[in-house]
């Protein structure tokens, strides 16, 4: 149940004042069109970025299904397959609107920082298998 102490209900779900969690999906109010207040802009932002969350966290657990399942370490970093992702984001992000010059950057530190924690998971699940 989601009912506890410190809950408040807010346009778009129900929000846990104690543990700062949102236990609903943040429901879209504004378009970019029709957002007319920096308030307008920030909540969806916000809501935006949650999604993010939501989204980078289900990515990073593959990441660590990869880790498992690649079995060697120098596996972990593949060059080939970097620039694969990197082509087919650019692709999508023209298809979306979304510049190459946010959506380049920001895939490449986001596969940095994946490779980086694929080295740390296949680190701990082969620790003490040697």
């Amino acid at each position: 149940m989601f009912h506890r102490t410190g809950s408040r209900i807010y346009a778009g779900g129900l929000y846990d004042c104690n543990l700062g969690h949102n236990f609903m999906q943040q429901k879209r109010i504004h378009t970019s069109d029709s957002a007319v207040t920096m308030s307008d802009v920030r909540y969806e932002v916000d809501r935006l970025d949650s999604e993010l969350v939501k989204l980078l966290a289900e990515r990073q657990s593959f990441m660590r299904a990869a880790a498992r399942i690649k079995g060697q370490r120098h596996k972990v970093h593949d060059r080939e397959r970097i620039e694969d992702v990197v082509s087919k984001v650019l692709d999508h992000a023209a298809n979306a609107g979304l510049s190459s010059s946010i959506a380049e950057p920001v895939w490449r530190t986001l596969i940095d920082r994946c490779i980086a924690y694929e080295f740390e998971a296949f680190d701990e699940l082969t620790a003490g298998k040697d």
